[in-house]
């Protein structure tokens, strides 16, 4: 689906999995495959900044750039290491918990941005929640370079008849 649907997008595309499936597949062929599938970069949340040692080095012979999150409880001090770490932009989780459907974005985003901002110098994207344009026009507003709907694509991509469709 991923080599279907990325010819198709005007911005890089970036994977986010979990770790397992890349171990159970093997880190290199992996990266490989996603790459070869027009991927750009990859997000893995289930890997803390400690642990990317490995998953960098397949994501750099591959060609792919390594993302990392940090979150509305991530200390200023790690989301600097965090945003030094992360290759391309650095991911702003804008909830506490799970991802998915919010009616409306947290006030404390804009607070979040700005801090980032402070620390580095990359793009910064917010999602995890964000599903109507006026979300992202908000996250914009406040100062964010890049929006991610994630779950808002995935719905999209799963309730229409093609991928072609979905991403209409």
């Amino acid at each position: 689906m991923v080599a279907k649907v990325a010819p198709e997008l005007q911005a890089p595309l970036v994977l986010f999995t979990y770790y397992n499936p890349i171990i159970r597949r093997g880190m290199d062929k992996f990266c490989e495959q996603i790459k070869a599938a027009g991927v750009a970069g990859l997000l893995v949340p289930d890997l803390p900044l400690e642990e990317t040692v490995t998953i960098r080095a397949a994501c750099e012979r591959a060609g792919l750039e390594l993302v990392l999150l940090t979150t509305p409880t991530t200390p200023k001090a790690r989301m600097a290491e965090i945003a030094r770490a992360s290759q391309g932009f650095v991911y702003l989780v804008s909830v506490t918990g799970v991802t998915g459907v919010q009616e409306k974005v947290a006030a404390r985003v804009e607070t979040l941005v700005e801090t980032l901002h402070a620390v580095t110098d990359k793009s910064v994207a917010v999602g995890f929640g964000v599903s109507k344009p006026e979300h992202a026009r908000q996250i914009v507003d406040w100062g964010a370079e890049g929006v991610i709907c994630g779950s808002a694509l995935v719905r999209a991509l799963g309730d229409a008849a093609t991928p072609e469709e979905g991403l209409k």
